[in-house]
């Protein structure tokens, strides 16, 4: 998937063959997606499952860049990090009224199959919600971690950034598929329908997501969600059929 204004568009899919992982599938996909569309990312974002030294090698032979989560405590690049940082200052800054302490540790080399230097970018953030039921306010704080192929030249502010846009993935493409355009309903069992169907999806929703983006203007979208644009278009081609077929 790629942005486009914060638009996640969706390019391809790839089915997870019988005996392999979900990498081995995403690695497949990648090569072809790379092959048709080489300039349309540079960045690759991943959760916890594709922290692996493999990945992040094929993103670097291909020139792009990788960031995936870290959170597992049993590895060494884990335990390395937290000895470290207790001896870093942490950057202060704050974004969508939360604050944000951010540790930005570069240089590693705890991954003995990793030809290059990796690099983590911790995120300790803290946000005052109030309980809609008691009217109690709260803070909340959660802790992130990211492992990078990003060098020092980049911000870890910007890391952090592209490592939360993932729920941006998660929630305005597939988690919207299902909710908005029937993806949990399966039409047909067989394996090339399923496919033809899953991309004729993307295909809609790559449109859409291009129309809102592209054709009205930024003060409308603000005033309104994707699902009364979505209304209004089904209503204009509803309207057309209409009178298309009136005699």
């Amino acid at each position: 998937m790629l942005s486009l204004e914060r638009f996640p568009l969706v390019l391809d899919i790839e089915e997870q063959r019988q005996g392999e992982d979900e990498v081995a599938a995403a690695l497949r996909l990648l090569e072809r997606v790379l092959d048709r569309y080489p300039r349309a990312f540079q960045v690759v974002l991943g959760d916890a499952l594709y922290l692996r030294a493999n990945v992040f090698e094929f993103l670097l032979a291909h020139g792009k860049e990788g960031i995936a989560v870290l959170k597992d405590e049993t590895r060494d690049l884990w335990q390395d990090v937290q000895g470290l940082f207790p001896l870093e200052e942490p950057i202060l800054e704050l974004c969508d009224g939360r604050e944000r302490r951010i540790w930005d540790i570069t240089g590693l080399e705890s991954w003995e199959s990793l030809k290059s230097k990796v690099r983590v970018v911790r995120s300790l953030e803290t946000k005052t919600c109030r309980r809609q039921r008691t009217g109690k306010t709260e803070s909340q704080t959660s802790d992130w971690m990211w492992a990078t192929t990003f060098s020092a030249k980049v911000l870890a502010s910007t890391i952090v950034n592209l490592g939360h846009d993932r729920w941006l993935i998660e929630n305005r493409a597939l988690n919207e598929l299902v909710t908005y355009w029937h993806a949990d309903h399966v039409y047909r069992h067989h394996p090339a329908a399923i496919i033809g169907f899953w991309l004729t999806l993307f295909l809609a929703l790559n449109l859409f997501r291009a129309f809102v983006s592209l054709n009205i203007k930024p003060a409308r979208r603000a005033r309104h969600t994707d699902l009364y644009f979505a209304k209004v278009l089904f209503a204009g081609l509803h309207e057309e059929t209409f009178h298309i077929r009136s005699p």
